[in-house]
Order: C-alpha cells, then structure tokens, then sequence
C-alpha cells in the first residue's frame, strides 16, 4: 500500500444546482433507519446490540463494536468475499477470504476470530473461512474457530499427520471442515470421516466435457469453485456438486433481453404492506433487494408522472410516494403474473444489494448524504445489465440518474470508478487486484475491511428480516 495516502473524497451534490417544478429532491437519511429497524429485527443485532449500541452501530460512519484487537487485525490482512450457492435455495453462506498484507507476518488468530465472530455468530448461519496463509490457518484452527465456521484445508496440510488431531478435535466440535484441491496423496484413514465436502476447482475439474463414468463416485461430495458464468454454474450442478462457489456474473448478459422476472417473494412482501397500511418509508427495505423491480417502478413512475421525478438520491421512496398506494398496489398486481423464483438471479440480488452497501460504507466520513445515496445507487444498478439484457449504457438511458453515477457504471470514469473497481476487486477475491484498487482509491486495508464487514452485517440482517411477523 503507498505510505499514508489522502483520504479518498467523492464530492457532495451541489447545492446550487436547480430544481425543477413539481421536484422534490430527497435524502437516504431513509436507508439509516430501514437497516436499523432490519437490524434490529434480527436475532444478531437482538442478541448483541440492541440494548446498548443501536443507535451508534448503524450511524452512516461507525463499525461493528469490536475489541481494539479484533479491529486492530483488520489492518493487516486483505479481505474478499464470494457466496456459496446451492441449486435449490440460492446463497446458502458466504465465504470470507483472509490473505496477511505482508509476506512473513502471521495475524493475531484470536483477533481474527473475534471479528468474524461479531459479523457471524453461531445462531446466524454459516460463514466458509478460506485463509490463504498455511502459518495462520495452522493459529486459526488450533484457536477453535466458533461451530458456524466452515474450515477450508488445503489438500496438503490435510495429508500431514501432524495435522490429523486437531482437524478431528474440530469435526467432532460440530466445524464443518472442506477438503480444498485434488489431494496428490492419501488422507490419513482418521481423516476419511471429517471432511463433509471436497472443493474442486472449475479448472481443475477432470471431469469437465465428460459424463461420470458407470458405477463410480466421488468419496466426498463436491464443491465446484471459481464459477464464472450462469453456463458453469448449471455444468457443475449436471455434474453432481452440491454447491457452487464464485460469481456467475460474467456472462454479458444474464438473460435474454427482456425475459428477467422479478423475485416473487418481494413482490408479495410488498403488497402485504400496502394491505397493512404500512407507511413508504416501510417499503424501501423490501424493494432493494430487488434491482430489477427497483429499476421497473421507477421507469414506471417517470412513465405515469413525467417531469415530477428527477431520478435523484432517495428516489425509491420518492417513487413510491409520488405514486401513492393504491396504484402501486394495482402495478404490483399486473407485476405479480411477471414475476418467478429465477435462480439467476439470486447472485445478482445478493452481488446487488452488498455492493450498494459497501460503496456507501466506503464513502469519506465528511461526505454528505445525498453522495452517500448515489453511491450506493451506484453499486446496486451495476449489475442492471446482466438482467435486463441491454448494455449498461443502453439501460440507465431509460432513467434519469445522476451524472456520476451513469459515467461510473457506463464509461469507467468519474468520481465514483475507483470505488466500483475496488468494489469488483473485492469480491474476486484477488489480494493483488485488491491492493491495487485500494490505492487507485486511497483507502486503507483497515478502512476496507472495517466497510466490508459492516456491510456483510448489515446485509445479513436485511436477509434475515423477510417475512418475520409484527414488521
């Protein structure tokens, strides 16, 4: 990283700029609240924040109440991110990849998994660990890593017999543990049980182009990992993984111009509370996690009410409350013969969604609201094209969007890029790609890792609150 760089700055709207008639220029001051009430719907926030910390947990600024350890930690390590997908529910967990910053220098184990734990705790769901450092997963695994955490073992330390204890003390603690990579020698025979799942590489899969040969299995049931593409994903499912690991996000196009479908469920989410008489403000939390339903009301709205809405900073709510509830309540009915449950689309909504959240994070602690907004709506209509079906230039022509946040997502250029690519780089999962975009942005490891946890937090929370009573 270069020596004590600026702070990275984005600058905030200007305030002189005109309005137009019938405008109404908004904030996401609304998103603070959304996520602290999701939050705090949540058995994670209930269990560790609610009493003492809810206010200052979600502030625009702050991060997860950790130690000075655990925080100190995320200073020297690079973090990345990726999910692991099933073929029937979608993302199951999410996989945090930990590779040190500097070559010979072992993090503080302990710390780490302090860290991990406030972002992941047991009654929270899994979290798939994949450390890239021998010498700290050695410290991680002997540091007893909480039940929720699925382990991956490199092929090589699961062979050494210097190893077999502590990976059978931590399989029958209730770790899952994953056998990362073809093994190039036999597992110990104590082995043979521990490892519920093997993660086998897309290239190094020796069964790619060929069907399984008669009256022989897998000893392990796999993972295939570095998927990236749709067509991969279904491969790997014909060819008997339980799981995908990766981002099928790199075909040009997701789906056939206009054969997207938006996420029944958030659909009906939605029309229950307009039945419930639930406020907009109530709404806005359903509705982004879904992008494309986002992107179809607002086309929608700018349709039925051209000149009021100026696509700008807090216009999901705008859009809403412009449109009132009972026609929104009819356009969701006509939505609702639309909509399916995709598989496609699950890793973009969850791609979405946590690169909204994270560019938002990842925003100077001076900057304004309304720059905060744009940046989170930044990343979620980054993935816009994938499921619509037209270049990013052609698909935020059909809106108004702000000027910085079109040339970031449509030239590569502006203000808001260097977040976008440090974004990308994040979740390829690269340390090097990482690093660079780092600096291009002039943010630090510990900043970086600081926003990516919180977001993870926070995303998690949003994930959890569907369809919970009393909302």
């Amino acid at each position: 990283m270069t020596a004590n760089p600026p702070p990275f700055r984005v600058p905030a709207s200007d305030p002189g700029a005109p309005t137009l008639p019938g405008q109404t220029l908004t904030t996401f001051d609304w998103l603070d609240s959304r996520i602290e009430q999701a939050a705090a719907r949540s058995d994670l926030l209930a269990a560790r924040h609610l009493a003492t910390q809810i206010e200052s947990a979600f502030a625009p600024t702050t991060v997860l109440a950790m130690s000075e350890e655990a925080s100190r930690v995320l200073g020297k390590v690079v973090l990345g991110y990726a999910p692991l997908i099933d073929r029937y529910q979608g993302v199951i967990a999410t996989r945090l990849t930990v590779v040190p910053l500097r070559m010979g220098v072992t993090p503080d184990a302990d710390a780490l998994l302090q860290a991990v734990g406030e972002v992941w705790p047991e009654r929270s769901g899994p979290v798939v660990l994949n450390v890239s450092s021998e010498l700290l997963l050695a410290e991680l695994l002997r540091a007893r890593p909480q039940r929720n955490v699925m382990v991956e073992i490199p092929w090589f330390v699961a062979v050494e017999p210097v190893n077999t204890a502590v990976l059978q003390e931590l399989a029958a603690r209730g770790n899952t543990l994953l056998l990362k990579g073809r093994p190039m020698r036999q597992l110990p025979r104590e082995l043979l049980q521990a490892f519920k799942w093997s993660i086998i590489d897309l290239a190094d899969d020796r069964r790619l182009g060929t069907p399984a040969p008669q009256g022989t299995t897998r000893t392990i049931a796999h993972i295939q990992s570095g998927v990236r593409t749709m067509a991969q994903l279904n491969q790997s499912f014909e060819r008997g993984a339980v799981a995908v690991l990766g981002w099928p996000l790199h075909d040009p196009e997701l789906v056939a111009q206009g054969s997207a479908r938006p996420d029944a469920q958030v659909v009906l989410e939605l029309i229950e509370h307009l039945e419930q008489g639930r406020h907009a403000d109530q709404l806005d939390e359903t509705l982004m996690r879904d992008p494309l339903l986002a992107f179809e009301l607002l086309r929608h709205v700018q349709g039925a009410a051209p000149g009021q809405l100026r696509l700008e900073t807090g216009s999901f709510k705008q859009a809403i409350s412009l449109l009132g509830a009972q026609p929104l309540r009819r356009w969701l009915g006509g939505m609702l013969a639309r909509t399916g449950d995709d598989m496609r689309l699950r890793p973009v909504n969850f791609a979405a969604l946590r690169r909204g959240l994270l560019m938002r994070q990842l925003a100077a602690a001076s900057a304004s609201n309304e720059t905060r907004g744009e940046l989170f709506m930044c990343g979620v209509f980054s993935l816009l094209d994938r499921v619509v079906g037209r270049t990013a230039g052609e698909t935020l022509a059909m809106l108004e969007v702000p000027e910085r946040v079109r040339s970031a997502i449509v030239d590569g250029a502006g203000p808001y890029q260097p977040l976008l690519e440090l974004v990308r780089a994040i979740e390829s999962e690269q340390a090097s790609d990482i690093r660079a975009a780092a600096d291009a942005a002039f943010i630090e490891p510990l900043e970086i890792n600081r926003a990516l946890l919180k977001t993870l937090f926070l995303a998690g929370a949003l994930d959890r609150s569907r369809s919970q009573p009393g909302r």
